[in-house]
């Protein structure tokens, strides 16, 4: 694999990237003061940036997706309102119930092909007390994902992201988008950033992910809200000295791995189409969308299949009983894709 230690075809996910060559270059050099005092110039020109390009007026820097998700809902939220996701969301199912351990909310689950919600699940999940005889809680805050992890890397139609925002505040909630792979949306339909998020009051975007920095992520939003999750970040506990070595890796991710994220599609749709016309093995080519191929294991179980592809040098992860899931990233080139290709045939 490019710019990677060992022999190995790590397709486990894109958070197994290492800083290139080029981004420790640009985080040694980069300026330090203490972020806790407002003193990190570097973190500071990587939260102006990210707010910049999503058109709104302010960001944060934190050191992971999942705090960001926490410190966005925690922010625009109260102890026993309720918030809505789709049953397969990252928020629900791999965040350690955060939601309801920490800012306190239930939540409502909405189903749909490839991890994503339509206008009118939405629509039908929202719960207000008001006329209910105090019997409901109150949803205050719809949560979208894109790309869609579990749905296979999926990539929402921004007509019906307008549409859930739209239904989101006829209905007086907030809606916040973890964009963990946010850029691998906007590369993949091929949308301004800006223009993806416009309707959005919260986003979360990941830099440790297709982007390749090793750490972080950034809450973008308004000016309140920002103040807001400044303070809920301080009691998780993620409020960072000299931070701006992980922000200068963002900064320099943000110039140089956006554009290059459709190669990482590219070669996922290789794989994809490739594992398709395998006998034991099923994809869902319209699914993959972006840097994720899931693989239904027909024959065998998702670890043997998992233990199979381990022999022969390539790494996955197993979803479900009977799904494995390959990831694409910047160290992958297109020989370990042809070589994935051999340990997928060889292991049916």
């Amino acid at each position: 694999m490019r710019d990677y230690p060992g022999d190995r075809v790590d397709l486990r996910s894109d958070t197994v990237t290492q800083p290139t060559p080029g981004m420790r270059e640009a985080m040694a050099n980069a300026i330090l003061g203490d972020d806790v005092l407002g003193d990190d110039s570097t973190v500071a020109e990587l939260q102006k940036r990210l707010a910049a390009m999503l058109g709104k007026e302010a960001a944060l820097f934190v050191p992971s997706g999942t705090m960001s998700n926490t410190v966005a809902i925690n922010s625009q939220t109260r102890h026993g309102d309720e918030i809505v996701a789709h049953r397969k969301s990252h928020i629900y199912l791999y965040e350690a119930g955060a939601y309801a351990a920490l800012a306190g909310c239930s939540i409502a689950l909405v189903d749909g092909d490839w991890g994503q919600m339509t206008p009118e699940g939405v629509q039908n999940a929202i719960r207000k007390s008001a006329g209910s005889d105090s019997h409901y809680p109150d949803c205050k805050l719809v949560c979208v994902e894109n790309t869609s992890n579990v749905g296979g890397g999926s990539i929402y139609d921004q007509e019906t992201l307008d549409a859930i925002c739209e239904i989101a505040h006829i209905n007086d909630c907030r809606v916040h988008l973890d964009g963990a792979r946010m850029f691998n949306a906007v590369v993949g339909s091929n949308t301004d950033p800006d223009r993806m998020v416009r309707d959005f009051d919260t986003i979360s975007v990941c830099l440790s992910k297709g982007l390749g920095a090793p750490v972080g992520s950034v809450l973008v939003g308004d000016t309140h809200i920002i103040q807001e999750a400044h303070r809920s970040r301080k009691r998780l506990g993620g409020g960072m000295r000299q931070s701006g070595m992980l922000a200068a890796a963002g900064i320099y991710a943000l110039d140089n791995n956006i554009e290059r994220l459709s190669e990482d599609h590219s070669r996922a749709r290789v794989l994809a189409e490739a594992i398709e016309k395998m006998p034991n093995f099923s994809v869902d080519l319209d699914a993959v969308q972006s840097n994720m191929v899931y693989v239904n294991c027909l024959e065998s179980d998702s670890k043997q299949i998992m233990g199979r592809l381990s022999q022969r040098g390539v790494d996955v992860l197993d979803e479900s009983e009977s799904i494995v899931r390959a990831v694409v990233h910047l160290h992958i080139t297109d020989e370990d894709i042809e070589r994935a290709i051999g340990a997928f045939d060889e292991s049916q």
